[in-house]
């Protein structure tokens, strides 16, 4: 068929480009690896070489890294709950999502990084897992795997699927292929109507997308009171915290810039500060040392003592613990053009919110928590320092957003239930199904 050979042809094109390019991701891993050392680690996962025998895997879950592990624990937790015989296999890109992932589940469930999307690792992966069934997390669309799944009948899922304008230009450059591949997908479970309609542009076929809603809506309660209680008496005194959490490089200057001033009008107010890499956990220490700011961070003092000014969380696994400490947080990737970060999750702890105007990756979210009047946007340090001030300074306001978030919080769950009856279905009668 003309439809065959004209896809064999694309995948033989998109395929010897990535061979021809495969040195390029060994320079990625040195050159990553010099900033995070465990890049220099696993390189045998990256490309599908198991040392151990072929590993029963019925359930398979991506998730890129943090966010996605975190966005798919609840997920994860109902399925172990509903189907206990089933072994799971989670998959990262990321040494931080790797990290995560075995923080939440240890050696419960197993974990591999994601091979690269050439046609020889994907198969090498699909078949040491074995596994009947797909969920990928949000949007990763790499044609190998997808029709390699196809290819094996193993049915794809992709949930809490989000497809940005600039995600779907960019994808449009493997239009083509990205078309068929996208087709072969079982369920695009997409988080909002503007999420589905770009899905339909790029190729999905209409009656395997339903909006299904965002499942970030769907936190797990955190019990966070001792915690707090542990910060609060250590920094032995009533002060004004803030935290910038998940910044990124171009970010940190402003960060310290809105801090700078902000002590001025109030100079025993605290930042805490959780950059999104680890690699830059010693850069921010270091710089904000050299701007003259009393530091600390979490390895080495654990707390903040009362002399501190910028606290600086070198750890992973805790974001939440700490925006439950702070009165107001500012989420990076914002300022600036990464897309944003997860704005519920200072909503869920009750912290005012603030970001930078840069929210292609949180549209959605962004749009009703701003016509909530539950968050609010800066443009670049002064502006802020004078948000961060103005809502110190008049709490009924900072209080009166925080409630507005989480009502937004609460009204917007239900797609992990809705989620759940979709998966559901596909799962194997038994564990030995295949």
């Amino acid at each position: 068929m003309r439809t065959d050979f004209t896809e064999r042809v694309l995948r033989g094109l998109y395929s010897t480009a990535l061979y021809l390019l495969l040195p390029i991701t060994l320079y990625h891993l040195i050159w990553r690896g010099f900033r995070q050392h465990a890049y220099f680690q696993r390189w045998d996962e990256r490309y599908a070489s198991y040392a151990d025998d072929r590993a029963r895997a019925p359930l398979w879950l991506h998730a890129v890294s943090v966010g996605e592990v975190n966005l798919a624990a609840p997920l994860v937790a109902r399925l172990r709950a509903q189907r206990p015989d089933l072994q799971l296999v989670v998959t990262t890109i990321t040494p931080t999502g790797s990290a995560r992932a075995r923080a939440l589940w240890g050696d419960s469930v197993a974990h591999v990084y994601l091979p690269y999307d050439l046609p020889g690792a994907v198969g090498r992966f699909l078949d040491h897992f074995r596994p009947v069934l797909a969920l990928i997390v949000e949007t990763e669309l790499w044609p190998n795997l997808l029709f390699a799944c196809r290819d094996r009948g193993i049915p794809t899922q992709i949930l809490n699927a989000r497809l940005s304008a600039r995600s779907l230009r960019g994808y449009r450059v493997l239009g083509p292929l990205i078309r068929r591949a996208l087709a072969s997908v079982s369920l695009v479970a997409a988080q909002s109507g503007d999420d589905a309609r770009r899905f339909l542009e790029l190729g999905a076929l209409p009656e395997r997308v339903q909006v299904i809603g965002n499942l970030k809506f769907d936190m797990e309660p955190v019990v966070l009171a001792d915690f707090v209680a542990e910060f609060n008496t250590a920094l032995a005194a009533v002060r004004p915290v803030w935290i910038a959490a998940s910044t990124h490089e171009e970010e940190e200057l402003p960060v310290l810039e809105a801090h700078r001033i902000l002590r001025q009008h109030h100079p025993d107010a605290l930042l805490l500060w959780a950059p999104r890499h680890p690699e830059r956990f010693r850069a921010v220490a270091q710089r904000a040392r050299e701007v003259g700011f009393a530091t600390a961070t979490r390895s080495e003092a654990q707390w903040p003592g009362p002399g501190c000014a910028v606290f600086v969380i070198d750890t992973l696994g805790e974001l939440l613990r700490f925006y439950a400490c702070a009165h107001i947080a500012f989420v990076g990737g914002s300022l600036q053009d990464i897309g944003g970060h997860n704005l519920l999750e200072p909503a869920a702890t009750n912290t005012a919110i603030l970001s930078g105007p840069q929210l292609h990756n949180f549209a959605d979210i962004a749009r009703r928590l701003r016509e909530a009047q539950a968050m609010r946007v800066v443009t670049d340090a002064p502006t802020l320092a004078l948000a961060l001030r103005s809502l110190f300074e008049d709490p009924e306001t900072r209080q009166a957003m925080t409630r507005r978030a989480a009502q937004l919080l609460e009204e917007g769950r239900g797609a992990l239930a809705r989620t759940l009856g979709l998966i559901t279905p596909m799962l194997p009668a038994t564990a030995s199904a295949r």
